[in-house]
């Protein structure tokens, strides 16, 4: 039977040798925020590969010929363009709505008429969504004034005024800035290295000190011992969390959402790399070797899970590796809750990382092990 006492006592042992550790204290609650504080400095990053932009367009006609039709010839340059991958919205859809449902910033509206007013040398705007200072954005509206300066040239004067314009928005006005997508990716990196680091360097290393089998000769049983580590991180976690979001809120002016649907979050990551980081110490055969391992399972989750940049400014094999990290889906659902307010996709990927978690967990129990054979 699980004993929640014993539970108690052993996170209380290793919450106090984790505060008398610097090392720890540093990387757990420090680092996340000098991050913060860098990145949130220094805005920089470069985008690489097509870009899905949702496009509604609104002008449907009827029209006489093909050739009266500009809405479906400008939305044709920008498919041709090679940097723009278009994706059509029904015309019934609310717009904004459709983009926070889907977690996207990127999209044009072509306006009811927009073909008419062109031909006739009427003043007309299409509308672009985007996050002004997001890589992608900035793509999409280059790309956008391409095309556009290009239709203004192609049926009238330079001179003259041009027909074509844009109206800039966003999904949610206030969502604008650099540091309301940086602070979910550097949530899901605190929950990543904290309890991963930790677990490996803990797991291996009382594995060759025998302190594995010292224990194994008191009432504490493993899940037990494990249990006890994974409570400590989610409270360490927490406590991570808070000083981001303020940091974020109060030196940088960061618009986020903070809601119940981020616990979950706040639980499942932590259990998932606790579990994950003790499977990886207890497999392997000295400390050397788990601390290698523990790196390669770790950073291409560091870089390839949209924790400093979006997955979608990277080459499309990057995009299909993130999708298979457990990372990928914590941030994903953190930014869903946070920035979109996607909830139905950010229980999508709760369901996600509670499996993988189950997985992780349960192998780490079955495979631990107090003594060696």
């Amino acid at each position: 039977m699980v004993s929640v006492k014993r539970i108690a006592a052993d996170f209380r042992v290793f919450s106090r040798g984790y505060f008398r550790n610097k090392f720890g204290l540093f990387f757990g609650l420090v680092f996340p925020v000098m991050l913060i504080l860098i990145f949130g400095a220094i805005f920089s990053s470069d985008a690489t590969g097509k870009i899905n932009l949702y496009v509604q367009n609104q002008d449907t006609g009827p029209f006489s010929s093909p050739q009266m039709d500009i809405a479906t010839q400008f939305l044709n340059s920008l498919n041709s363009s090679g940097t723009i991958i278009l994706l059509p919205v029904n015309a019934s859809e609310n717009f904004s709505e459709f983009l926070a449902d889907n977690s996207a910033s990127d999209g044009i509206i072509i306006p009811p008429g927009f073909s008419e007013n062109y031909l006739s040398g009427q003043q007309v705007n299409v509308t672009v969504y985007g996050n002004p200072t997001s890589s992608t954005s900035g793509i999409t509206i280059g790309t956008i004034n391409g095309v556009i300066t290009y239709f203004n040239l192609k049926y009238y004067n330079p001179n003259a005024n041009p027909i074509i314009g844009i109206t800039p928005t966003t999904v949610n006005a206030q969502q604008t800035q650099y540091i309301d997508f940086l602070i979910p990716g550097l949530i899901g990196f605190s929950i990543l290295i904290s309890p991963m680091f930790s677990l490996v360097n803990i797991s291996s290393e009382y594995k060759k000190t025998k302190i594995f089998k010292q224990l194994s000769l008191t009432p504490l049983t493993k899940m037990e011992w494990l249990a006890s580590k994974i409570i400590w991180y989610i409270v360490l976690t927490t406590i991570s969390f808070l000083l981001m979001v303020a940091v974020g809120i109060f030196l940088f002016d960061a618009h986020i959402t903070l809601t119940i649907w981020l616990i979950p979050f706040l639980i499942l990551g932590p259990m998932l790399f606790a579990s994950l980081g003790m499977l990886v110490g207890t497999v392997t055969k000295n400390p050397e070797t788990a601390g290698i391992i523990g790196n390669i399972v770790t950073f291409p989750m560091m870089f390839l899970s949209g924790t400093f940049f979006p997955i979608s400014t990277m080459p499309q094999y990057l995009q299909n590796i993130a999708h298979v990290l457990p990372l990928f889906y914590i941030i994903e659902g953190i930014n869903n809750v946070m920035v979109y307010g996607n909830f139905d996709g950010a229980l999508v990927d709760i369901a996600i990382v509670f499996v993988i978690t189950v997985v992780i967990f349960l192998a780490a129990i079955k495979l631990f092990k107090w003594r060696e054979d």
